[in-house]
């Protein structure tokens, strides 16, 4: 009877490493990948937020001071250079108001300035596809014929809307008092201080957009989870008509600069930051041709499937610098995705939107 062969006690022990080696090899390549493929998420994910972003802004900012008269093309935009918010990081901000949304110019026959109605000419609802239920609750912007020397617009709220039904006796009619407490840019807002000035001006949706970063989380006069604030840094927020909308989060900075023909000799200038000697200038803003911004995200979590050691003087996970903000002391191994954009304005005196059509 032939003996039966078994392993050998060193037979097992030599099998039992060759198999615990090879299940650490496995494990240690997939935590490799698993990595990779957590660090790749989160930055197309960055990518995705900046880039979205950026077509916001942009859009807006090339509609900037559409369907304004162009007597108030010095009203369509006003910036912050370096807002400081106590962090290391000083953002920019730039306002923007235009006839963006729903297209609404109507003319004002008549308008005691601050009264509950404001009659229109005859026909003006007619040129527009909306029913009656839908000015309702709608800010307006009323702003005073451009013959006059008055630059004041008020903000209303629309409560409804009266016509007859061949077209005549139209007017629109408001709750008491102006409207929210937003400002459009260079100080817009206001009253006139005649009510005649009104007569034979305009009325417009109004559509006042801030693009502003939170850096700290905690802005001031600003309360978590209250007008769509929710309190995290580094989100970044379209304020329209006074609502905060977050747009996206993790971006670290926002940043503009403006071209223009500010010394009035026939060509532009080139690129600078906001000069606070612009803001309530509106000769100095109705030059500005073009905005250049600039959005830089940072990923949420640090980078850890780098391969090798990157060269001393190639900063991959250093916040760089971006117009006229420093970069950062040393890196801190978190990626970035910096994406930057150059629109020039097409309002001033475009009147697309007064055609009554979409």
């Amino acid at each position: 009877m032939t003996p039966r062969k078994g392993f050998t006690l060193i037979e097992l022990i030599i099998g039992s490493a060759l198999m615990l080696v090879i299940i650490l090899a496995t494990l240690y390549i997939y935590s490799e990948s698993n990595q990779v493929s957590v660090d790749q998420q989160q930055l197309a994910e960055l990518q995705q937020d900046v880039r979205s972003s950026m077509y916001f802004i942009s859009r807006d900012v090339r509609n900037a001071g559409v369907g304004l008269p162009g007597e108030f093309s010095g009203y369509f935009l006003e910036g912050e250079d370096n807002e400081d918010q106590g962090g290391e990081v000083t953002p920019d901000r730039l306002k923007v108001i235009g006839n963006m949304e729903d297209p609404l110019n109507l003319n004002i026959a008549n308008y005691q300035g601050a009264a509950a109605n404001l009659s229109l000419d005859d026909y003006s609802l007619e040129k527009f596809p909306y029913p009656d239920s839908y000015y309702e609750d709608k800010v307006v912007l009323i702003l005073p014929n451009p013959e006059s020397a008055c630059r004041s617009g008020e903000l209303r709220q629309i409560t409804h809307v009266t016509h007859s039904q061949t077209g005549t006796n139209e007017k629109l009619n408001f709750s008491h008092g102006l409207a929210k407490e937003f400002n459009p840019p260079q100080g817009l807002k206001g009253s006139c201080p005649s009510s005649n000035d009104y007569d034979g001006g305009l009325v417009a949706f109004i559509n006042v957009k801030e693009y502003w970063l939170d850096v700290t989380g905690s802005y001031s006069g600003l309360t978590k989870g209250e007008n769509g604030y929710i309190g995290e840094p580094g989100v970044l927020y379209m304020t329209h008509n006074g609502v905060h909308y977050p747009l996206a989060k993790d971006i670290e900075n926002l940043q503009f600069q403006y071209n223009g023909d500010f010394d009035n000799d026939g060509s532009l200038d080139g690129f600078v930051n906001w000069q606070e000697t612009w803001t309530g200038d509106s000769v100095m803003v109705s030059r500005i041709k073009q905005v250049r911004m600039w959005i830089l995200g940072r990923t949420p979590e640090r980078f850890v499937s780098v391969s090798g050691k990157p060269p001393d003087d190639l900063h991959l996970y250093k916040r760089p610098a971006v117009a006229n903000t420093p970069e950062a002391s040393q890196d801190d191994m978190h990626r970035r995705f910096l994406l930057d954009s150059t629109v020039t304005i097409r309002n001033l005196s475009l009147s697309l939107y007064n055609l009554g059509t979409r």
